[in-house]
């Protein structure tokens, strides 16, 4: 009995994700923004630890894998996807354009779908076990909830600046499953050398965000991917 509930701990944790997914979509067709960045924040919080106690009771399997996935696509998927679809259903598009503003919001889910493949692509790439190839999922949801807590009205106020989120989600889609090499903030060793670009980011995204506040996420999202792309270039 002891050895099945064990052997169940990570996947209980896994479907804590999935749930607070669920959720958070549900905030997010609502417009409540906060409580969907909330729960996306409460999922990533579960999904950082099904793996680590699967690790930790030496219990991990193909099933495990699988689900996770399948609550990482919901909680880093469907809901910033959600987020996204709702802003621009409220969003001031021009009675000119005629039915495209009706059609451009279901756009947002496109997102969904290239995250679901960033997840089958992680899950099969050996080449990302110490860093990542792509933007993770997690860093691009953690970007679009707290860029529309953060500035999500005056994006809607717009048609310009509905568009220009149009483009941004499209640009996601790319990086998720882009060649582009870019750093994990997983440590081998505690000491400065050899972790300096992680220490530079972690204290660095520290003050963006206590100066920014929730708008200081999508910041420190950006400039990950430009410290990304400024290590690749020192290396090559």
């Amino acid at each position: 009995m002891a050895n099945a509930l064990t052997r169940n701990i990570p996947n209980a944790i896994t479907c804590c994700n999935l749930v607070s997914g669920c959720v958070a979509t549900y905030f997010a067709f609502d417009g409540l923004y906060r409580a969907a960045f909330l729960f996306i924040v409460i999922g990533a919080v579960f999904d950082f630890f099904d793996g680590m106690s699967a690790r930790l009771l030496g219990v991990s399997s193909p099933i495990g894998k699988e689900l996770d996935s399948l609550a990482d696509d919901v909680t880093f998927g469907v809901a910033p996807s959600a987020m996204i679809f709702t802003l621009l259903s409220t969003a001031a598009w021009p009675a000119s354009w005629g039915a495209v503003g009706g059609v451009l919001p279901y756009a947002a889910f496109i997102m969904a779908a290239f995250s679901a493949l960033r997840l089958a692509k992680f899950n099969l790439d050996e080449r990302q076990s110490t860093s990542f190839i792509g933007l993770p999922t997690p860093a691009n949801t953690l970007f679009w909830a707290s860029l529309i807590v953060g500035a999500g009205d005056w994006l809607a106020s717009s048609p310009w600046g509905a568009l220009a989120v149009v483009a941004m989600m499209l640009a996601s889609c790319w990086l998720l499953v882009s060649e582009i090499p870019m750093f994990a903030l997983k440590f081998k060793t505690w000491g400065w050398r050899g972790n300096e670009v992680k220490y530079v980011f972690a204290a660095s995204s520290v003050a963006i965000i206590l100066l920014l506040g929730f708008i200081g996420v999508a910041v420190a999202i950006a400039w990950y991917l430009l410290l990304s792309a400024f290590t690749q270039r020192r290396k090559a």
